[in-house]
């Protein structure tokens, strides 16, 4: 069997733990951060899970990142 392709971007966006599960950094912390509010910043601290739906499409994406 050949390798088969990881996609790139994929790769820069997505984690996955230990457990299994995909990780990945919300949206909207590059730049404009002195127009947010700081509960909206500190929001930002903390990381999210994907649901298990959309996991199966990262995992599809990241052949060689999932179990």
């Amino acid at each position: 069997m050949p390798k088969l392709k990881s996609n790139r971007a994929a790769m820069k966006r997505y984690r996955f733990t230990a457990s299994g599960r995909v990780k990945y950094a919300k949206v909207g912390r590059r730049h404009n951060m002195h127009q947010k509010s700081e509960k909206n910043k500190r929001g930002f601290n903390h990381a999210v899970y994907l649901p298990k739906q959309d996991a199966v499409h990262v995992e599809r994406l990241l052949p060689y990142g999932s179990r």
